[in-house]
């Protein structure tokens, strides 16, 4: 029985199955339609964005991926013989890794305590993962506390303050109202449907600023032109 709310999952076992029909459809509360290609999730490391393959060549030792999808990161990753352990709520995306070989589990970051690893990573702007900015120093905290004595978080997240700037090149927003990378997002593939669910984009200084208080000292690493940025966290 298919499940009608996993349309990430669905998109990603009927691909790997039949090959392209239809790509996800991602709504946003902020801006317009976008598509999520779904062929992209099965990308290799070639073809990956800088970002990631600098992320990948960072990793080392016990590696936990949190948010794996189609595991292309872990894939890589135990191509060149590391240990790997893959999370995501998303059932097809689970029965889709176990077909792979890969071992995961279906649980959510905040409820996995099962081990410490000596990397975390977590891609695709992952630290939206916490929703809000009010919940980043919980969701810090929380892979902090599954981190193995000299390891790292590696993650990455967007400024998206460019999305307010005026023609002037200025930045206009009403500073009584939430948290400007806060967004929420709905996704769409064929009759599969998701909830909505919350999003957060954090600025560096922002995410500096959660990680100390949660006892992590952030480095950005890398930074594109689309203010998409990479950054490490380790224990201070």
């Amino acid at each position: 029985m298919t499940n009608l709310n996993d349309p990430l999952g669905q998109a990603i076992l009927e691909y790997s199955k039949d090959g392209f029909t239809e790509n996800i459809i991602v709504h946003s509360d902020l801006c317009d339609d976008d598509i999520m290609p779904v062929p992209y999730l099965f990308r290799t490391f070639e073809e990956m964005p800088e970002i990631e393959k600098h992320a990948l060549a960072l990793c080392k030792g016990e590696i936990l991926e949190v948010g794996a999808g189609t595991g292309c990161h872990s894939s890589y990753l135990k191509s060149k013989q590391f240990s790997t352990f893959s999370i995501d709520t998303s059932q097809g995306s689970i029965d889709y890794l176990t077909a792979q070989d890969l071992k995961c589990g279906k649980i959510a970051f905040l409820d996995y305590n099962e081990k410490k690893f000596d990397t975390i990573l977590i891609l695709m702007n992952g630290l939206g993962l916490a929703g809000k900015l009010e919940n980043v120093k919980e969701f810090l905290q929380h892979a902090k506390s599954l981190l193995k004595d000299g390891g790292t978080i590696i993650t990455d997240s967007t400024d998206i303050r460019y999305l307010y700037e005026d023609d002037e090149g200025g930045v206009w927003m009403d500073l009584n109202s939430q948290y400007p990378g806060e967004m929420e997002f709905k996704m769409d593939y064929k009759t599969h449907t998701s909830e909505w669910f919350p999003w957060v984009y954090l600025d560096f200084e922002n995410l500096e600023n959660e990680a100390n208080k949660a006892g992590l000292k952030a480095t950005k690493i890398l930074e594109d032109d689309n203010f998409h940025y990479l950054t490490t966290l380790e224990k201070i």
